[in-house]
């Protein structure tokens, strides 16, 4: 059977990372002829965005490719791969403006205030209006989240710049742009740690941090002659595209139409309130005998949501 399941990000994806490479060439610019960290800084996040964006719209792609004998889901986890490199690119371009910042405390560089806070003001519109695109894919893809990450890091690297730039252009204070750089820096990380956090934790086959798996347990032996479950395992293949399996034991006297609405009643459970997509139930009877297996009509029928 087709999943079904397509990443909606690919266009918010290609359309931001335009927006942020044509920014780009000036930034680094900019950064030159102003020898400001904190706008060079931004400028290689900005670069960094764009291999972000270039990295994230190739997995939305190459998740989108039908699944086959060798992956029977497809290639769905090429997306939280990317989730897991951009955010550990996050990480090491963070330690790389911590050293630099590092030296320049100790003797810090004539900066051109001005030419920071005028470039940086481009860079800041730039990354607000790719963030804004970014938005709404984000919201229901950890891959799209990642790069948006990125862009709100750069966003913030770049209000950070305008700051440093005017405090040196009016008070001469040239520790600003180090200082600058280290929070940028220190916005990078809490960034990267979420999304490696939350991309290890799929990659690992974690339960989906929306679901309770005390209150799931709960409700399917509310369900009528459910007489218990077991093997209860429910994990993330993809963002929004989470499986569950489990063995359930019914009670003897059920019968062949009651066996239809119990599986009937599981599928609008996991769909209407867990956002499972792909069920497959063990039923047993409570004698022991296996009855059958079922995969319960889901998500898995039809498109699954963007």
């Amino acid at each position: 059977m087709e999943h079904g399941w397509h990443s909606g990000a690919k266009r918010p994806l290609a359309i931001a990372g335009a927006v942020v490479l044509a920014y780009f060439g000036v930034e680094i610019a900019g950064a030159l002829i102003s020898g400001s960290l904190a706008l060079l800084a931004d400028a290689a996040h900005t670069v960094s965005d764009v291999g972000a964006l270039g990295l994230a719209y190739a997995a939305a792609w190459i998740a989108g490719r039908p699944q086959s004998a060798s992956h029977s889901f497809g290639l769905l986890r090429a997306e939280i791969l990317s989730a897991l490199v951009n955010g550990a690119a996050l990480l090491v371009i963070a330690t790389f403006i911590f050293i630099e910042a590092v030296q320049r405390f100790a003797s810090p560089p004539e900066v051109k205030g001005g030419i920071v806070s005028l470039v940086a003001s481009g860079g800041l519109v730039a990354n607000l209006v790719a963030g804004w695109i970014l938005m709404k894919a984000s919201r229901e893809s950890l891959n799209a989240r990642s790069a948006l990450f990125h862009v709100a890091g750069d966003a913030i690297g770049s209000a950070g710049a305008i700051v440093a730039g005017l405090a040196v252009m009016l008070f001469g204070w040239r520790l600003a742009d180090p200082v600058v750089s280290v929070l940028i820096g220190l916005i990078l990380v809490y960034g990267a740690v979420r999304v490696v956090r939350a991309a290890t934790h799929i990659l690992l086959e974690g339960t989906p941090t929306h679901i309770d798996v005390a209150e799931l347990r709960r409700d399917i032996e509310a369900l009528p002659m459910v007489a218990g479950v077991h093997d209860l395992h429910t994990w993330t293949i993809t963002s929004g595209y989470e499986a569950l399996s489990a063995h359930i034991t019914i009670r003897d006297e059920c019968e062949g139409a009651q066996v239809g609405a119990l599986r009937g009643a599981l599928g609008k459970v996991m769909r209407d309130k867990y956002n499972i997509s792909h069920l497959t139930i063990q039923l047993e009877r409570t004698a022991g005998e296996c009855e059958e297996e079922v995969h319960v009509p889901s998500l898995d029928s039809r498109e699954a949501p963007r």
